[in-house]
């Protein structure tokens, strides 16, 4: 069995109660927020009807708390940015180490 994975990703403040009504029913009440609902005609018009403020991808099972938790956990260690100009390109700033993108410095 499929299921939907809806995000709320904007806010429904101004919007009319009937679609403020939509996002209850949904189970969305804060932006960010995560929720789970089985694959079916009902809950597809539901989200049809708050398409431009909602994320939804389809997934083979709903995530516990805990898989949520990790899967929105960043990365261990920061990255610095530098600024990299035209006048900086002769010279010699911070090492670029792994995939980072030019300017990037993984520490």
């Amino acid at each position: 069995m499929s299921y939907f994975r809806i995000t709320l990703h904007r806010s429904a403040i101004g919007l009319p109660k009937r679609t403020r009504g939509v996002l209850a029913a949904l189970g969305l009440h804060r932006r960010g927020q995560l929720v789970f609902h089985p694959v079916s005609a009902q809950f597809a018009g539901m989200i049809m009807k708050v398409k431009e403020l909602v994320r939804v991808d389809e997934v083979d099972r709903p995530l516990t708390r805990r898989e949520v938790y990790v899967e929105r956990r960043p990365e261990p260690g920061f990255w610095v940015e530098s600024a990299r100009g035209a006048f900086q390109q002769g010279q010699e700033g911070g090492q670029q180490v792994g995939g980072g993108e030019e300017g990037e410095v993984r520490l």
